[in-house]
């Protein structure tokens, strides 16, 4: 442990500014421009090096960037699916839920979602939300057997759904507004690079 703090420390930047400029001081001894007062115009140098040097900087963190994380978010999917298939939804929710997995899994393919608040979104809506919806659904159903009267279960479920469904084709809309854009750009860039073209 105190080995590492004296590396850091002969490693830091304000000991090798300092260092750089104590031997330039010991230069200017060796030249005769210190004089008898040489230790002091060394140290001094050292400490005026120290001072000026730029303070440390600790590394930043690395987090795993969109595409890494969206592999982990493909195999979370997948569980999910799984369980999906177990539960038994009324059929307007289930057609939702149709819906919503056909855009998700659109997203989830390479090479696409890339922004890391769309990563976030979908992140949330596969380990979160989704599993969260159905789940409740299927606690409130088995009490609203017990004790009726209640408002349906189902309709809070399409709801939730159907928020969802718009959370994640709002980022399939940008996808393809930010595409649409792309090859227009391109298109403007090779007509202005083959010139006008002949009436």
């Amino acid at each position: 442990m105190a080995t590492n703090k004296v590396l850091s420390l002969l490693e830091s930047r304000k000991n090798l500014t300092g260092s750089a400029f104590g031997i330039a001081g010991l230069a200017l001894t060796f030249a005769g421009l210190a004089g008898t007062y040489w230790p002091l115009v060394v140290a001094g140098l050292y400490g005026a090096g120290a001072l000026i040097a730029p303070p440390e900087r600790p590394p930043a963190p690395d987090f795993p960037d969109p595409a890494e994380q969206l592999g982990a978010l493909r195999g979370d999917f997948a569980t999910l699916r799984a369980y999906l298939t177990e539960v038994e939804l009324p059929p307007a929710a289930a057609g939702r839920l149709t819906e919503l997995d056909a855009v998700v899994e659109a997203l989830l393919e390479p090479g696409w979602v890339r922004d890391p608040e769309h990563v976030h979104v979908l992140s949330r809506a596969v380990r979160q939300d989704i599993p969260e919806a159905v789940d409740s659904y299927v606690r409130t159903r088995w009490w609203t057997r017990v004790a009726p009267g209640s408002q349906p279960p189902e309709r809070h479920l399409e709801r939730q759904l159907t928020v969802l469904y718009d959370e994640v084709t709002a980022i399939a809309a940008a996808l393809q507004d930010e595409e649409a854009r792309r090859q227009q750009t391109h298109t403007h860039y090779l007509e202005e690079r083959s010139g006008p073209r002949e009436p």
